[in-house]
């Protein structure tokens, strides 16, 4: 029997306890990382355009995939947004990315620059990293087939 998930309330937000990851961007070549995060415990969504407030509140991290030139547009957007104050914001560069630009998108408002190559593990690390700081934000991994049995 599935138990409702338990939801935080922190200043008027509800947040949910289970550490979500929103993907924004194209959904064909992320599939495979998505469905990897899920076997870890994330809950992820997608979604091929940035979203509003709202929809951002109730995730921990957002991953931005494949802006090329328009960092600096795209991470002054998102941390003027109102609820994304200090969430993890991590964007998707592809692989060919001269280290130049990798900095300038952090230096824009991005917590960290990840290639296309990263696994899911590099971005279960770099959120749970990201999020340690900020007691408001923890979350739980879950099993996504309920309890593990113990050795």
């Amino acid at each position: 029997m599935a138990q409702p998930l338990r939801q935080q309330v922190l200043e008027g937000q509800r947040l949910a306890t289970q550490c979500g990851i929103l993907f924004v961007g194209p959904a064909t070549t992320d599939s495979g990382r998505i469905a990897a995060l899920r076997s870890l415990g994330f809950r992820v969504d997608e979604r091929p355009d940035i979203p509003g407030p709202a929809e951002v509140a109730a995730h921990h991290a957002l991953v931005v995939h494949s802006v090329r030139d328009r960092w600096s547009v795209v991470a002054t957007r998102l941390r003027g947004m109102a609820h994304l104050d200090r969430r993890a914001l991590l964007a998707m560069v592809p692989a060919d990315t001269p280290e130049r630009d990798k900095r300038e998108a952090v230096m824009s408002g991005f917590n960290v620059a990840l290639t296309d190559a990263c696994s899911a593990r590099d971005i279960a690390a770099q959120v749970l990293r990201l999020l340690r700081f900020y007691p408001e934000y923890r979350c739980l991994l879950r099993a996504p087939n309920g309890r593990r049995k113990a050795a």
